[in-house]
């Protein structure tokens, strides 16, 4: 929650027809309905046990879910667009069906896996690769006209970790946040989100050097999604392992708070909640 700007932000996000304000952040609830997502806990593969998690987070106050059917932890194997599809779509449909007012963002950077997802309910994509590893996305997203994450990673899943070098890491993300969206406008993509890309292709200190300056990226007037939750930038620091980071991640999603952060992204909803509470009667009451 960063003070004004010069810059003029975007605040609102149509998503499934709904105006979202984001001028009091969000958050985003991760379920992974994968069997080897780097977050145990966050691994919910079984329908049931997908829709029992989502309606927690919704209990918990989250605004948004985040579905995932593709592990994007480093070194993580290939699956198929069909295997991808078929552990997603049952979850999709099973959560409208229960919770129709839920929305739903897909993080996957496959085109053909967001279109059957919008089809079966979906409203949000969330690109780890902006874009890059299917050239049909930018396209497809603006057909759509679904609100798109345009995230930043070099690489992939499995070589991602090699590429985690730069002469200057914020401005490159920049560059590649203001080339990418330039596209996307060109194509008519009216709701764009930006995520930096925590821990992909970015060693630790590539990460809080992002964190520190996350406010100047202001400068391209879009709302920012920040995602740090339960990851090595993390434990690498404080040691441990992903199940002992919420303590890091909380202190880390407050920073985020501050510099401007819109939307989080976790496993742990109730206490990112409390974050976005408490910073936002600091930035309005005092």
């Amino acid at each position: 929650m960063a003070k004004d700007t010069f810059f003029h932000k975007k605040l609102t996000l149509n998503a499934g027809g709904k105006l979202i304000d984001l001028s009091t952040p969000k958050v985003m609830g991760i379920i992974n309905l994968t069997p080897d997502s780097f977050y145990a806990d966050s691994r919910q593969p079984a329908v049931a046990d997908a829709l029992r998690q989502a309606e927690k987070m919704l209990a918990d106050g989250a605004t948004f879910i985040d579905l995932g059917a593709y592990s994007s932890r480093p070194g993580a194997d290939d699956i198929s667009v069909q295997e991808e599809t078929d552990r997603l779509l049952p979850v999709v449909e099973a959560i409208v069906n229960s919770f129709p007012d839920a929305l739903l963002s897909i993080d996957t950077f496959r085109a053909p896996v967001a279109e059957a997802a919008v089809k079966a309910g979906a409203h949000i994509i969330n690109d780890i690769s902006g874009g890059q590893l299917d050239a049909d996305m930018f396209a497809t997203v603006a057909r759509l006209q679904v609100p798109y994450i345009l995230m930043h990673m070099k690489g992939d899943p499995k070589t991602m970790n090699s590429l985690a070098q730069y002469d200057d890491v914020f401005n490159e993300v920049l560059d590649y946040f203001t080339a990418r969206y330039q596209q996307l406008k060109t194509l008519g993509v009216n709701d764009v989100i930006l995520d930096p890309g925590f821990g992909f292709a970015k060693k630790p200190e590539h990460g809080y050097a992002l964190l520190n300056r996350l406010e100047e990226f202001d400068q391209l007037g879009l709302p920012m999604l920040v995602g740090v939750s339960r990851k090595k930038m993390i434990y690498s620091l404080l040691g441990g392992t992903a199940a002992d980071a919420l303590n890091g991640t909380t202190v880390l999603n407050t920073i985020a708070l501050t510099k401007g952060a819109n939307i989080l992204r976790v496993h742990d909803v109730k206490e990112a909640i409390q974050a976005v509470k408490l910073t936002g009667y600091l930035h309005n009451n005092i």
